[in-house]
């Protein structure tokens, strides 16, 4: 009966001594760091564009969202083009030629303003440190609260949707 008792015990503790165990955040304690943690999105390169067709914001936002192999956003690239005199412009690549420093400035959010191409990265940092939009608020008009977005003055409601877009692929 003794012999019997025992080996259930050593038959115990050989199976606890294989468990992995994990801490509250799910990291592994005993050592293996086999186990990482899983970001929300499949890997890889995803593309996302909103169209705005009318009013003064009239063109194309478009993003490309690059999630990493353990399924986090890595890096997002956001852009907008517009015509002008019948040519399409990239905003960003424009950068303090689309002269928006001086608009951003006035509204006295961001000390000496900034360009559009500055404040679309702000945008894009955002989006990388939140890993996703759950951060998003629209106002009274239903555009997108920009306030959430230190470092951006500018309506970025068609960067967002295009982000959206891009997100909905690599879910």
């Amino acid at each position: 009966m003794k012999k019997g008792i025992l080996g259930l015990v050593l038959l115990a503790l050989l199976f606890v001594g294989c468990t992995e165990v994990e801490d509250t955040n799910g990291n592994d304690v005993n050592g293996n760091d086999e186990k990482q943690a899983q970001g929300d999105y499949r890997p890889g390169m995803y593309t996302g564009y909103y169209i705005q067709e009318e009013g003064r914001y009239a063109g194309v936002a478009t993003a490309v969202v690059f999630v990493d192999e353990d399924g986090f956003i890595a890096h997002v690239y956001l852009d907008a083009t517009y015509m002008k005199d019948d040519i399409p412009h990239s905003k960003k690549a424009l950068g303090d030629d689309y002269n928006m420093r001086q608009t951003s400035a006035n509204i006295g959010v961001i000390p000496g303003g900034a360009e559009w191409d500055e404040q679309a990265i702000a945008v894009e940092e955002k989006v990388v440190a939140e890993q996703g939009l759950e951060w998003v608020t629209f106002d009274d008009e239903g555009e997108v609260d920009v306030d959430a977005v230190s470092g951006a003055t500018m309506i970025i409601s068609e960067l967002v949707y295009a982000v959206e877009e891009a997100l909905e692929k690599a879910n």
